[in-house]
């Protein structure tokens, strides 16, 4: 899941802009003062972390309707997505998403994928990072990935089953050669930190701010980082491909609502959520996430999608998984 060229300017172009006026588009009546923005994963989530940014930044714009974030965890973001899908197309309902939901149409949590939702905006991406529990006794992707030759299947590995937490690690094994025993987390980012961190799993995916903050105290290692170039936030962690693995894998994180949304509602919401992302301030808020500001209207968001879940199915075809075995 590479980023391409045109997104990389457009988050090049997004970083370099200065604040402008955050009124949004021509307001449309909805039957909420507030309207509940879905977040599929626990509180303590890179996902909630992000949307609690766009909380507070919509909050301080002069928008009639608020959001609200709300987590609903469980089924690797599938129960968030069921709750979402078979909400009311009011606009009072909004759904934060970023790939999982593909995975979770493969694997069968979902009956239903992207398309299941009227897209809004893609607003965010943020690359994977290979990380570990400090307990571990090797220090580096080569000594991560023979540990895991020498005991297949052995080594626990936090996942959200299903989710892109989970396929991140089969696209990882599949590239390598390994094979890494998956234990379940219903949580999101901040739930698997937390086993890595106690020792209850030795593998896993971590956010930027545990890589950036809870390294030097030992409590977790940072292998790799899944994306094109190192991060200024965390230089000395080589990329993925710098390490001989030729994979990248970023989430890129956006707003749908249910299918049925009129499109003077989808207009509305694309600009009451563009409005942050034109703000430098806002930008390097979320840049001291580990997140890049990448804002894509629905039509562009809509092609996005349907490139996206392609790749997403051809390696699940290769690899038969899920509904492909």
């Amino acid at each position: 899941m590479q980023l391409s060229t045109t997104l990389k300017a457009t988050a090049a172009a997004i970083a370099a802009l200065v604040a402008v006026s955050t009124t949004p588009a021509q307001a449309v009546e909805l039957p909420c003062s507030t309207a509940k923005l879905i977040v599929p994963w626990g509180p303590g989530g890179g996902t909630a972390v992000i949307f609690g940014i766009f909380e507070k930044a919509i909050g301080a714009t002069d928008a009639p309707t608020k959001i609200k974030v709300v987590t609903v965890p469980g089924q690797g973001g599938g129960l968030g997505a069921k709750e979402a899908h078979a909400a009311k197309p009011d606009g009072c309902t909004l759904f934060a998403i970023h790939q999982h939901l593909v995975p979770n149409y493969i694997n069968g949590v979902t009956d239903f994928s992207w398309d299941g939702f009227e897209p809004v905006a893609m607003l965010t991406d943020t690359p994977e990072i290979i990380g570990a529990g400090g307990h571990v006794p090797y220090d580096d992707l080569e000594g991560m990935l023979a540990a895991a030759k020498e005991k297949p299947g052995e080594i626990p590995t936090g996942v959200s089953m299903g989710a892109t937490s989970h396929f991140l690690w089969i696209l990882l094994g599949y590239k390598t050669g390994v094979e890494f025993g998956y234990v379940p987390f219903q949580g999101g980012t901040g739930d698997r930190v937390t086993g890595l961190m106690t020792g209850a799993i030795d593998l896993g995916g971590i956010n930027m701010a545990a890589a950036r903050t809870q390294r030097d105290d030992g409590a977790l290692k940072a292998f790799a980082i899944a994306a094109d170039e190192r991060s200024p936030l965390i230089p000395d962690v080589p990329t993925l491909k710098e390490s001989g693995v030729d994979l990248t894998f970023s989430l890129t994180r956006g707003i749908m609502v249910p299918k049925g949304t009129p499109k003077e509602i989808i207009d509305y919401w694309a600009e009451v959520f563009k409005a942050p992302t034109q703000d430098a301030a806002f930008v390097e808020e979320q840049a001291a996430k580990g997140t890049a500001v990448l804002y894509l209207g629905p039509e562009d968001y809509a092609v996005w999608w349907k490139k996206t879940e392609a790749d997403f199915l051809s390696a699940a075809k290769e690899l038969q998984i899920g509904r492909f075995q």
